[in-house]
């Protein structure tokens, strides 16, 4: 399913309540909620509108209205150790303040990823709420229920780690109606999204159940691969709900054994259009290029432009940082798949990096590059949201924790020898459009050894899952789980940030600030200390 297809203002009619509570006739002529269902054809356009807001980026509401920006690595990637804001000093300050702590409750990507995230919400309650009755086949009703689910609770894990805990909504709510629903605590909401994901995984196919022209729409390992995400996290930050690494292990083990994922072959191909929804793939953002350049973006992802290098046609935001560099191995290729700086090819072509002057640490963002276009336009990029590699390391820290350590080194051993194997990224020599070998000597990136055991096996498969998902907006979710946060800031930073957390069961969970209209209006409560 290369391209969603997006819903017209038809649908921007029904999203809002609608004309049913107050025309005494249902409209002639004109799609409502209680009629838009009637065939296959349109309630798979239902559904592909709640997927759409996940690829919400440059003020794409697939409606032409303006939302501020919903990219995770804003999150994900500058919140932690991995990368800083990048482009010039000025430039987004508030992605500066997300960094330091200091955002406010009128922060611009803070109202971009909660406004973003309850559309998303909202949709996907319309959706189960008027599937039952749609004349469609049970096979089709069933699959667009689960896909329904896996997505209501996509949005709302995106939420309760950026929020805490969360209103639970299980059907369409009136805007009246906000103001009755008070925030639900961390592991309620958490339970919400675990029922979810485990209604999806009954109702929803394996990945070989798609046709071609289906790619990318939610399986059955997506679902189990987001709930083992989500019990990881909560092992890490407040366990309420009382999980296990055992229950990581069988999901992570189900999802190994199904034969329905492998690890493709070239590590430096992961992120090339080559290996979109590839058998590598669990779930990712799907795009397609267009030739717009500002404004609503109604197709395609401006992800791209926005974090390269403002010397060719980027923005030059989410600078990787120093420390990620040297967290890598000699020798290890990933880390030119992951960053690059000045002199680096690129597409054959030598970078320019502006530093300091235009970028804060002297590297841009590999895995968001593509071939430069004649201008910076929306490109096609599909966004990977999860791939089998983080199964098994997730499998691999489970197996650890349990004590099943010749598993956890198996594991690991399958990253770092598909590593090991990688070429250079796609033309890494001047002019060149192909993928050079690395010429690594055979010593480089060993398997780890059976003497490896206890606390160094879980510090190897930590070190293993920053060096293999750098970039992929997972180490600021990994520092906090594991409690490495808060220590990992300094000064007034560190203060803030503690001023901005709720305490888990086992470690601290920072917080951003719930947007200020939200809290006046709807009557929420504030997060700590804004």
């Amino acid at each position: 399913m290369k391209k969603y297809s997006f819903l017209s203002l038809v649908i921007a009619g029904m999203l809002s309540q609608g004309c049913s509570d107050f025309l005494e006739k249902e409209p002639l002529g004109r799609e409502t909620d209680s009629n838009y269902f009637s065939d296959s054809t349109n309630t798979i356009l239902a559904i592909n509108a709640v997927y759409d807001v996940a690829s919400y980026d440059e003020g794409n509401d697939g409606l032409g209205n303006y939302l501020p920006h919903n990219y995770e690595w804003m999150f994900g990637d500058v919140l932690s150790d991995d990368a800083e804001k990048g482009s010039t000093a000025s430039d987004f300050i508030d992605i500066q303040h997300l960094k330091e702590w200091r955002a406010l409750p009128v922060n611009g990507p803070v109202s971009g990823a909660w406004g973003n995230q309850w559309i998303g919400v909202y949709r996907s309650n319309w959706v189960l709420q008027n599937i039952e009755n749609a004349p469609i086949s049970t096979a089709l009703k069933n699959r667009i229920k689960g896909e329904a689910h896996f997505l209501r609770a996509y949005y709302y894990f995106y939420l309760v780690r950026l929020f805490g805990g969360m209103p639970l909504f299980s059907e369409p709510v009136k805007t009246s109606e906000y103001s009755t629903t008070s925030r639900s605590t961390i592991s309620e909401t958490y339970a919400f999204i675990e029922a979810d994901l485990q209604k999806a995984i009954e109702l929803l196919p394996e990945k070989n159940g798609y046709a071609a022209s289906d790619l990318g729409r939610a399986t059955k390992g997506a679902a189990r691969g987001y709930l083992a995400r989500a019990i990881m996290y909560q092992l890490g930050t407040d366990n309420g709900n009382n999980h296990n690494w055992q229950q990581v292990y069988d999901l992570t083990t189900t999802i190994s054994q199904s034969g329905q994922y492998g690890l493709t072959a070239n590590y430096a191909a992961i992120f090339d259009e080559v290996s979109e929804n590839n058998t590598e793939s669990l779930f990712e953002i799907q795009a397609a290029e267009s030739g717009q350049t500002w404004g609503p973006i109604k197709t395609g992802t401006t992800n791209n432009v926005i974090q390269n290098n403002r010397s060719t046609w980027g923005w030059g935001f989410n600078n990787p940082t120093t420390d990620l560099e040297a967290a890598f191995e000699e020798n290890d290729p990933r880390k030119a798949m992951t960053m690059y700086g000045n002199g680096y090819i690129l597409f054959g072509v030598r970078q320019v990096v502006n530093f300091p002057d235009e970028n804060m640490t002297g590297f841009l963002n590999r895995k968001a590059a593509i071939v430069q276009p004649a201008q910076a336009s929306a490109a096609g990029q599909n966004i990977r949201k999860m791939r089998y590699a983080e199964i098994l390391l997730m499998r691999a820290e489970a197996a650890a924790e349990l004590g099943n350590e010749t598993v956890a080194r198996e594991a690991v051993n399958q990253i770092r020898q598909r590593a090991k194997r990688s070429t250079l990224p796609l033309g890494s020599t001047l002019g060149g459009n192909t993928y050079a070998p690395t010429n690594i000597p055979a010593t480089a990136l060993p398997d780890v050894a059976a003497t490896v055991t206890g606390t160094a096996l879980k510090q190897a498969i930590a070190h293993e899952r920053r060096v293999e998902l750098g970039m992929e907006q997972l180490r600021f979710w990994d520092q906090v789980r594991t409690g490495t946060y808060m220590s990992s800031l300094t000064g007034e930073i560190r203060t803030r940030a503690q001023q901005h957390s709720f305490q888990g069961s086992v470690n601290p969970i920072p917080v951003l600030p719930i947007p200020l209209n939200e809290v006046q209006t709807w009557g929420l409560t504030q997060n700590p200390g804004y």
